[in-house]
């Protein structure tokens, strides 16, 4: 019987659960890499995401890992980064025998890992970021394992989009509660009505080049606004 089957249905049913739960981006990928050690022939995992507009390590089991990618990110080449340039999934079989990156496995062979396994993460068209997998034995994964961790990307990734979604909508209602409490401070302070608040508010922050939640937080901080007659 392969992993595949060994894993079952029922353990991805509870990983779907448990990142429903999941607070926010940094604790559902956080609970992947975890899943992935119990689900994958593997000693460390990781999850590196492009969500922000950079690339970004969002999650590791071991220090170890952090170290990993940050070489590659030195370098400029490895499996991870060819992975994130082109969207592919790489699988190093043995770090020993590997010829493609020439730079990196040279200097890789310095940690305990043999083998990589790297799936990118997708949302629709877009690549979201790469699950990575690791072994300290060569030929650790098998064409079950892959199959594996390819479900585990695609729930890692509806995942991640769920909880960015939930954290965009959150900061959202928090940005409408700190511009009303603002535009309730306008208010009383020169005797005015929403409309007039909420364009005293809406120009400084243009005038400023500033973000009208951040113009709202000034306010309520500070009770002024900076170079305004709101002082």
């Amino acid at each position: 019987m392969g992993p595949s089957e060994t894993l079952g249905a029922d353990a991805f049913a509870r990983l779907a659960i448990e990142l429903h739960d999941a607070a926010g981006v940094d604790e559902t990928v956080e609970a992947v890499v975890q899943f992935a050690l119990q689900a994958e022939a593997c000693s460390y995992a990781g999850v590196t995401l492009t969500l922000r507009g950079s690339r970004e390590i969002a999650a590791v089991t071991d220090p170890l890992v952090t170290a990993i990618y940050q070489l590659q990110f030195d370098l400029g080449e490895g499996p991870l980064q060819t992975a994130l340039s082109e969207g592919v999934v790489v699988h190093v079989v043995d770090v020993e025998t590997e010829t493609r990156w020439p730079a990196w496995a040279a200097k890789v062979t310095r940690y305990p890992v043999r083998s990589y396994l790297h799936v990118p993460m997708w949302i629709s068209q877009q690549l979201i970021g790469v699950l990575s997998l690791f072994n300290t034995e060569p030929n650790a994964f098998s064409a079950d394992d892959e199959a594996i961790a390819h479900i585990l990307a695609r729930h890692a990734s509806i995942a991640v989009a769920s909880a960015q979604d939930g954290e965009a909508m959150a900061a959202a209602v928090d940005a409408r509660k700190l511009v009303g409490q603002a535009m309730g401070i306008l208010m009383e302070r020169f005797d005015t009505d929403q409309v007039r608040a909420f364009e005293m508010l809406k120009r400084y922050s243009q005038q400023n080049n500033t973000k009208l939640r951040d113009v709202a937080q000034e306010l309520i901080d500070t009770r002024k606004l900076r170079g305004t007659h709101s002082e």
